[in-house]
């Protein structure tokens, strides 16, 4: 009588652990707090902040930052009612279209990231975005054009210039335009949409924004805005 009573325990218990166990797995996903502010911009809006079409076939970086290339790309738009894109070789906006594809994920990030600045600042210009990569990714650097990049080369790097003082919607000259408070609302953006790493200039100060914001000599005037892995710049 005790074995079976026994039996009896153990099998009340192991039952008990399963459905607990169950669950556990249907249980609503709560959201994840670094990304619950930030909202995707609805399909009605879609043609005036200049979202893409996402592409039929896959679209997706191949290799590293550094040593890559890229598939279907897609095209950031030269500009959106968020933003407006900056050509830093010839320093002039809008960027040449060569210099702005990325995955499709990078690019709807860039644009949904503009667009949720705006909404907190309204009195603000609109975002200025730099150099992304090639159509199919691979070499960004000096031959492109001065200073060039040892990186951007598979879909996931953009560079994001510091909002002005003087609220210009154009690239800064030095670190003495940046707006301060601006920049780190804006960075606080990207690091909600899933940016792995962001690369800031240590005269910006906006250093102290957890291990994903890191210091990198010559980005006096942009911050580099890596979505993927937190490989090193």
């Amino acid at each position: 009588m005790r074995g079976v009573r026994a039996l009896g325990l153990a099998l009340l218990l192991s039952t008990t652990l399963v459905v607990a166990g169950c669950a556990s797995v249907l249980a609503p996903l709560q959201p994840d707090p670094g990304g619950s502010e930030r909202r995707e911009v609805a399909p009605a809006d879609a043609r005036a902040h200049g979202l893409p079409t996402r592409p039929k076939g896959p679209s997706r970086s191949i290799g590293l930052p550094w040593s890559g290339g890229l598939e279907g790309g897609v095209r950031l738009p030269a500009a959106g009612s968020s933003h407006v894109t900056w050509d830093p070789v010839l320093r002039r906006s809008p960027n040449r279209d060569w210099r702005q594809f990325g995955t499709y994920r990078t690019v709807r990030r860039v644009i949904e990231v503009a667009a949720d600045y705006r909404r907190a600042h309204p009195g603000a210009p609109r975002v200025v975005v730099g150099d992304l990569s090639r159509p199919r990714g691979g070499d960004f650097g000096v031959r492109y054009g001065l200073p060039g990049h040892a990186s951007h080369q598979n879909g996931v790097d953009v560079d994001v210039y510091y909002p002005r003082r003087d609220g210009r919607a154009t690239a800064p000259l030095t670190v003495s335009q940046v707006h301060r408070s601006r920049s780190r609302d804006l960075l606080r953006g990207f690091l909600r949409a899933g940016a792995g790493v962001i690369f800031v200039s240590p005269e910006t100060g906006l250093a102290g924004q957890g291990r994903r914001v890191r210091l990198i000599p010559n980005h006096e005037t942009h911050r580099h805005v890596r979505f993927g892995p937190a490989y090193p710049g």
